[in-house]
């Protein structure tokens, strides 16, 4: 009789109410199918939870909730009801009586097909564990090869062991771990799939190295105020300026995880602090001529970083992968990363392959798809003639690392270097002294210039001499932190000579367009200037300018021309009175300031207080601050708003908003289409569901400012907003 007979012919399947957590939560994952598929669901949990009856985790659990948590993990991807069926039975053949003809009787030959894939990756008896994971390796290439499903049931499967990881002895969790972050969260990136690949990698990192994982994800978790208050206001302007333009968008701040940052800080030497100074964001629009279109608009808000833009639109990554990549001049001076898609990119950059199922089912492959598929019959192909699995494994695993490149030193050390990376980053990472004195090197026997970009496999000899030093030409084709950090710190003595040089040119250049020069400037002005700015001498504010620590324009504003006294008679400056009020028409900016504590706008009741080497303060009438400045009469200014008022004026919002991602960009967006600029952003509060959030924006009046407000509180995620 065969060993689903009496499975199918048991009882009526519960109803869903009484369906066990795990496997509700499968459904509700799988909601996208329609409900024969899920009823299919259903019942195929039924003849897996039979079959692996009586077995047990070693968390004590029952073994049937790993292979559904499998078929969850994938559900969340959007994949076929043959993938998922065959994720709920994939140990079935191994592990119980069921055979295959029975599976492909009652599930279809496909999904038998499926099982027996994943099954025989584990079949064989192997002389020791590193063969073992080698012929296993070849052999879900080779099952990659027929059907792709194959491997992406290996890694949901890969992926819900990580999770439960606990209930594995140490030895276990370290192999384990290991082989997840050098096989499995390769391959999935490798196939485009980036949510699995990012949650592999992270669960690797922790079961590897908790500690290392503890200590990154603490420093995540409790970075600097300032930080995020300067991430949401990049988002804001963002945002406002994309919103001005008319896109229909989603713009979200990337957060690095332990892994990545962890990575980075070896392979660069970096500390923690140098490889959080960049601030990432992730901007979805329409199409792809709204990307190009995109791209000019962050451009014109942030300066873009020469050498560092990217288009995979055009030309798309091995996976699969399409995004443009930019990275802009910060305001804070640390650069911001920019990855500008459309939805479809998106969800082929989220999840690869399995974005094929999800986006358009029963159609034509994805683009990652199609690159996955000849990817593995190319490597399939190319390493027919290879020796052993071992060997097999190893150039796979180079092939899995597009963005690097191994090399060997000349006694046979291997090296991993960038993608692009020339003879002189290998130098500098055998040692800087080596680096720093290098004038040639010998590739594969070949002398070769220093610029000359080195590939995977080829050996390299640095030839050094002690008279050879480091010149700034290096910076243009260096790749690795390492070498640009080494090279500049040796650059920097003989650069002080250069920038002076050009910080002169740079700020009499300014001075030309303000009808001066340097050489007319009056000495005591220029010595005044260079006393209160605490430069010893001119060369050094020459070489600042230069280094773009000052604008040349703004010191020549200064030495150009005389500012006027503030002491002088404050009348004149204030224009036209009406009884005993001084009008402000908002021309007066040099003499007249607008208290921070209050921030008055026009059509405000506000009252003036006379500050010595600030001029006039302009506060509201109802500041709290009022009863302390009314000890001092004398100081007092009786002033109002004139007719016509010119200029933007600060105001204050706190808004209640829900506490989740892309919200602090619709409200920037709502700021915007009122025409009114973000000038800074602030989380004054904020727990799981509710975030409050400070905007200082700039409004022309108390009109613009209630138009503001009301566009605002429309927003379905807004809970309340005020003035502050």
């Amino acid at each position: 009789m065969s060993q689903l007979e009496p499975i199918l012919a048991g009882p009526t399947p519960a109803p869903d109410a009484e369906l066990p957590d795990y496997v509700r939560a499968l459904e509700a994952a799988a909601i996208y199918l329609p409900e024969d598929q899920r009823a299919t669901l259903v019942r195929a949990w039924r003849v897996g939870a039979a079959a692996h009856a009586g077995q047990t985790r070693k968390s004590g659990e029952p073994y049937i909730t790993h292979p559904v948590a499998a078929a969850t993990v994938l559900a969340e991807q959007g994949v076929d009801i043959e993938t998922l069926v065959a994720a709920i039975l994939h140990d079935t053949i191994e592990d119980t009586p069921l055979t295959r003809e029975e599976i492909a009787s009652e599930f279809g030959a496909t999904v038998a097909d499926l099982v027996e894939g994943v099954t025989k990756l584990d079949k064989l008896q192997f002389r020791d564990r590193q063969e073992a994971a080698a012929e296993s390796f070849r052999k879900m290439m080779l099952a990659m090869a027929r059907d792709l499903r194959v491997i992406l049931i290996k890694l949901a499967d890969r992926l819900h062991n990580m999770r439960t990881l606990g209930a594995q002895s140490a030895e276990a969790r370290t192999r384990i771990a290991r082989e997840t972050l050098e096989i499995y969260a390769p391959i999935a990136q490798r196939l485009g799939m980036n949510l699995i690949k990012a949650e592999l990698q992270d669960l690797g990192f922790r079961a590897l190295h908790p500690w290392r994982h503890a200590v990154l994800a603490r420093r995540i978790r409790t970075q600097p105020v300032v930080r995020r208050e300067a991430l949401a206001k990049i988002e804001a302007q963002l945002a406002q300026r994309l919103v001005k333009e008319g896109f229909d968008f989603r713009l979200v701040g990337r957060v690095k995880s332990p892994w990545s940052i962890y990575t980075k800080m070896r392979a660069e030497g970096k500390t923690f602090t140098q490889v959080m100074d960049m601030f990432g964001f992730r901007l979805v629009v329409r199409s792809v001529p709204e990307c190009y279109h995109a791209l000019g608009v962050v451009h014109s808000v942030f300066k873009p970083v020469d050498g560092r833009f990217r288009d995979f639109v055009a030309i798309p990554k091995a996976n699969g992968y399409q995004s443009l990549h930019t990275v802009l001049f910060g305001p804070y001076g640390s650069p911001i990363e920019v990855q500008i898609r459309t939805e479809e990119m998106d969800l082929i950059a989220e999840r690869g392959i399995a974005a094929h199922w999800s986006y358009k089912h029963g159609g034509s492959a994805n683009s990652a798809q199609n690159r996955a598929q000849s990817w593995v019959a190319n490597l399939i192909e190319s390493q027919r003639a290879t020796g052993s699995s071992l060997e097999f494994l190893e150039n796979v695993k180079i092939d899995l690392f597009p963005d690097e490149v191994y090399l060997f030193t000349p006694k046979g050390d291997i090296m991993a270097l960038p993608r692009n990376s020339t003879t002189l980053d290998f130098a500098y990472g055998v040692h800087t002294d080596v680096g720093n004195h290098a004038v040639a090197a010998r590739v594969d026997k070949r002398l070769v210039p220093l610029r000359t970009k080195l590939v995977s496999g080829q050996s390299v000899e640095i030839i050094t001499a002690k008279s050879a030093a480091p010149k700034p030409q290096w910076l243009e084709f260096v790749v690795t932190g390492k070498a640009r950090t080494a090279i500049r710190h040796q650059l920097k003595q003989l650069e002080h000579e250069d920038a002076v040089q050009l910080g002169h040119r740079m700020l009499d250049r300014a001075l030309e367009g303000l009808g001066s020069s340097l050489d007319r400037v009056p000495q005591t002005r220029l010595e005044s200037y260079l006393a209160d700015h605490r430069y010893p001498r001119l060369e050094a504010l020459l070489a600042d300018i230069a280094l773009g620590n000052r604008m040349p324009t703004q010191v020549a504003q200064v030495l150009a021309h005389r500012l006027p006294d503030k002491s002088d008679a404050v009348d004149l400056a204030f224009g036209a009175r009406q009884g005993e009020k001084i009008l402000i028409t908002g021309a007066e900016r040099g003499v007249v300031t607008f208290a921070n504590c209050c921030m008055p706008i026009p059509g405000d009741d506000v009252m003036g207080y006379h500050t010595a080497g600030r001029g006039v303060v302009v506060h509201r009438t109802d500041c709290a601050n009022l009863a302390e400045y009314r000890k001092s009469p004398e100081r007092w200014v009786s002033i109002g708003w004139d007719r016509e008022i010119t200029g933007d004026y600060q105001v204050a919002l706190r808004v209640e908003v829900d506490n989740r991602p892309g919200v602090l960009a619709q409200v920037a967006a709502a700021i915007a289409v009122a025409d009114s600029n973000i000038d800074s952003v602030e989380y004054l509060d904020r727990d799981k569901n509710i975030a409050v959030i400070r905007f200082g924006i700039e409004v022309s009046d108390r009109t613009h400012l209630a138009d503001v407000i009301r566009r605002v509180r429309r927003l379905g995620v807004v809970h309340g907003v005020q003035r502050m």
